[in-house]
């Protein structure tokens, strides 16, 4: 075992319950990620609306749908690099507010170009937040926690689903798309004030915590970072551009062709197949995101009891992958059965993310996880401008979502392939050997 995961051990042993650094920094982290998602993916229950109000074909839906990814390129790299080097609470302050205009300007939209070129913004001023806040918590939990500390924070990428949904349903039934996203758009200017409050961007500077628990902290991040520094002798760029760098992109991006183009595609499939009112679709749109909840919470759980990342990521995303041809292949037969695979393959769509978010700062030096981080969030996220696309182009061509939604199945299970070959962090008896 190394110094750093003494000191980790240490932290375990001497907390008495649950530290304040799990109640404080995830939940307003969480909710705050949350209002992210929900103005990011809240379209997906509208689109059938405003498909209809705005005379837009299926391949225009699904551009309306994936063109927030492209601006979503905008900040990533430089969002890492910012919130590692200047100040992640400062960073996400701003784009809280900037985000916020844009998910309104969405409600306001007037033609297919104008909502095009807002979600585009949208986009740029959503990009930085999520490697801003990895950072972030990569300050406050040390490597033995991260899987667990990135899966309670990721729980916001269902959890949006899972609570916004029959909400999202509910206004779209007594109002209409514009009202829906006019509204949930106006939360980020409500939680600013709670996150400036709240957040800290290191341990040092939170008196909040017990003096004890926090100088144990500092001094196992320190150990931690430096050992990962001292493994580090290679130029910035170089150490950028590693093939471990582009592997990781290319598993993110089959991984996020797979889950988005299930989240965008999957309420207009519920509809062709049956016709239902929005808060029903909204509320059975919700299972495989509560199976997906639940899934990302044991697999972190487990693979850091386990010290294990690869295998635990590629299992679930094997798993997930599999549902969706499943479900494919009996939906002729069983519109139920269907459902119930299409729902555990929640599994593969948010089980992997703990797992997979802890290895870039278990192996890479800290001057570059920021960047890397970016830049693999960012082309990985590219996969959820493709995916939509092609599911709405291969509905367009068939008539059908079938042979869109084996698409996602395949691409996921490409995702799982490709990730056992990433090199991981040794395990404790690898260290110790």
């Amino acid at each position: 075992m190394t110094t750093a995961e003494q000191g980790a051990a240490k932290i375990e042993a001497s907390r008495s319950g649950i530290s304040l650094r799990w109640i404080r920094v995830i939940p307003v982290a969480l909710i705050m990620y949350t209002i992210a998602f929900i103005d990011r993916t809240n379209i997906s229950l509208a689109l059938p609306h405003i498909s209809r109000d705005l005379h837009l074909d299926p391949q225009q839906a699904g551009t309306v749908a994936g063109i927030f990814f492209w601006g979503y390129l905008a900040l990533q790299i430089p969002g890492g690099h910012l919130a590692k080097n200047w100040s992640a609470k400062k960073f996400i302050s701003v784009l809280l507010v900037v985000w916020a205009v844009f998910a309104v300007g969405c409600g306001l939209a007037r033609t297919y170009h104008e909502l095009l070129l807002l979600r585009l913004l949208l986009g740029v001023a959503e990009s930085g937040v999520y490697p801003a806040t990895l950072i972030l918590l990569s300050h406050w939990f040390s490597r033995s926690e991260r899987a667990r500390a990135n899966a309670f924070w990721l729980l916001c990428l269902p959890g949006a689903v899972i609570l916004a949904s029959p909400f999202s349903g509910w206004i779209l039934d007594h109002w209409n798309w514009r009202v829906m996203l006019v509204a949930e758009g106006s939360l980020p200017f409500l939680w600013l004030a709670i996150w400036l409050l709240f957040i800290q961007d290191h341990p040092s500077q939170a008196s909040w915590l017990p003096e004890g628990e926090r100088a144990l902290l500092v001094e196992t991040l320190r150990r931690e970072s430096s050992e990962l520094e001292g493994s580090e002798k290679v130029p910035y760029l170089r150490a950028l551009l590693r093939p471990q760098v582009f592997l990781l992109a290319a598993i993110y991006f089959c991984f996020v062709s797979g889950q988005m183009g299930l989240l965008f595609w999957l309420p207009s499939a519920m509809d062709k197949f049956r016709r239902l009112s929005s808060l029903s679709t909204g509320m059975l749109y919700t299972l495989p995101f509560i199976v997906g909840a639940i899934s990302v919470l044991l697999v972190s759980r487990h693979s850091d009891k386990m010290h294990e990342r690869r295998f635990h990521a590629a299992g679930a995303m094997l798993f997930g992958g599999t549902c969706i041809l499943l479900a494919v292949a009996i939906i002729p037969h069983s519109l139920l059965i269907a459902f119930a695979f299409i729902a555990l393959s929640g599994v593969g769509a948010y089980g992997p993310m703990g797992a997979f978010w802890a290895i870039p700062t278990e192996t890479l030096s800290p001057k570059i996880v920021g960047s890397v981080m970016g830049f693999v969030n960012a082309i990985g996220n590219l996969g959820a401008y493709f995916a939509p696309l092609i599911v709405g182009y291969l509905n367009k061509r068939t008539g059908s979502f079938l042979a869109g939604f084996t698409y996602l199945g395949v691409i996921t299970l490409v995702a799982a392939g490709l990730t056992m070959l990433v090199k991981t962090a040794p395990t404790h008896a690898e260290a110790g050997s």
